[in-house]
């Protein structure tokens, strides 16, 4: 049996838990990547292959990550070798902890570079910039800001200041009182935008698009995709989840707090969807606009629509929110063995992960302007770190923790640990997560591998 708790603290209550890890579940991923894929890919089918995917495969998952956190009470890391001793097995599975905190890092580096150029969107959008403005000047000003590695800089910085900020005080008075602030104000201004997308008279059409599914529209590529989308968009297999779980009270349940966390996580990505496509619709715009949907069409949309100077700002101040309550879960992990390894104060830890993660982000943001030239496979670092780690990185990674949790610790531990018996439900569960989910897993990972 683990230590009953953490020595980097707890979290006060069973919501605090819950509003964190749907602050790292929910990010760029739900409110950017979610609709612009739902777009690529033909909305309805799409959303309906992605929700089987969530359930079936994510929700298993992430019982197991936090399992397995709440077990080990440490780092990814040290969590992974403390379980492996436990069971007799070798030390090798530790390098599943390196393989979380490294792909947390490598995501985290281009993601404070996009949350940053979502802060300076909140600045332009109050400041009325894209009022009025077409296509053109809209899509010449997002490239010329890409195009300025000075302005890319000052934004990566600032957000990466905010991140350590909240990490360096701590589980209760830096994670869980952020999260407190954060999680709500999300959810408000996601709810108000939806509620400004129903005065449209295109909510109906953004309604069909997401819900009423076209098969015909669904490729291969595309169920392979929602398959990526869900794991993606629920933060697995990246340490994050996993040291959340670590601070989880005994007491509380495992699948009930993951079920609520991959629904609010669900509920966040339709409501983007609702809140996005009506407004895409209204302005006579096209859904499949891929990455550039959030920062080259919706501004578009914000400067003709009534009022799209205000719903501009929430918009993307939601981003904001959003990206920061992500990327706070992303360093904690390194944070967390830093100061276990290191004898390092948490302050200290903090800066110094900040510190090696802002010096990967520099790379990313240079690689799309004065570095454009130098690529590694085709790929500049910002590109080829997304692919990296949403493509492989990732999967691997729950893959690996669902071979973990189903076929090495032993069923014993596990029945322990999620304190529900032997019934439907957990039989339920080791069914999913010995078998469905890593089968499915692997089709994403050998098919990104082959894409490769």
């Amino acid at each position: 049996m683990a230590a009953t708790t953490s020595i980097h603290g707890m979290w006060s209550s069973r919501l605090a838990f819950i509003l964190a890890a749907t602050g790292s579940a929910v990010g760029l991923g739900n409110i950017w990547r979610f609709p612009y894929t739902a777009g690529e890919y033909g909305g309805g089918a799409f959303v309906l292959v992605y929700l089987i995917c969530v359930a079936a495969i994510g929700i298993p998952i992430m019982m197991a990550e936090i399992m397995l956190g709440r077990r080990g009470r440490q780092s990814p890391i040290n969590t992974m070798l403390a379980l492996a001793r436990q069971e007799g097995r070798t030390e090798a599975w530790q390098l599943l902890g390196w393989l979380g905190i490294v792909c947390g890092f490598l995501i985290l580096s281009f993601y404070s570079v996009i949350a940053g150029w979502t802060m300076a969107y909140v600045v332009r959008a109050a400041a009325g910039v894209f009022h009025g403005a077409d296509a053109a000047v809209i899509a010449a000003a997002f490239d010329g800001f890409v195009a300025d590695p000075e302005r890319l800089l000052a934004w990566h910085t600032i957000f990466m200041v905010m991140v350590v900020l909240v990490v360096a005080r701590g589980v209760a008075s830096g994670l869980e009182r952020a999260v407190r602030f954060l999680m709500p104000a999300l959810f408000v201004l996601l709810v108000a935008l939806v509620g400004y997308a129903m005065t449209t008279d295109h909510f109906a059409a953004g309604l069909s698009f997401l819900f009423r599914p076209d098969f015909s529209k669904l490729s291969g590529e595309g169920i392979l995709s929602a398959m990526g989308q869900a794991f993606f968009s629920l933060s697995l297999g990246m340490g994050a989840i996993m040291i959340y779980g670590s601070y989880l009270n005994s007491q509380a349940s495992i699948a009930r707090n993951t079920v609520i966390i991959a629904g609010l996580d669900t509920l966040v990505a339709l409501l983007a969807g609702l809140a996005i496509f009506p407004i895409v619709f209204a302005q006579g715009l096209a859904p499949e606009q891929g990455t550039g949907l959030v920062f080259k069409v919706l501004p578009i949309a914000f400067g003709q629509m009534p009022g799209g100077q205000l719903f501009g700002t929430v918009f993307f101040l939601l981003l904001v929110f959003a990206a920061w309550t992500s990327a706070i879960s992303l360093l904690e992990p390194m944070v967390a063995w830093l100061v276990e390894n290191l004898s390092l104060g948490r302050v200290r830890a903090s800066v110094l992960a900040g510190m090696t993660v802002w010096l990967l982000g520099v790379a990313c943001l240079l690689s799309l302007n004065v570095w454009s030239e130098i690529t590694v496979f085709g790929l500049g670092f910002l590109a080829l770190f997304d692919f990296l780690t949403a493509n492989i990185l990732l999967p691997l990674g729950g893959l690996l923790i669902a071979v973990f949790a189903g076929w090495v610790l032993s069923r014993a531990a596990s029945v322990d640990e999620f304190a529900m018996g032997e019934g439907l439900g957990y039989r339920l569960w080791r069914l999913l997560i010995r078998f469905v989910a890593p089968i499915a897993v692997a089709i994403v990972f050998l098919h990104a591998i082959q894409v490769f």
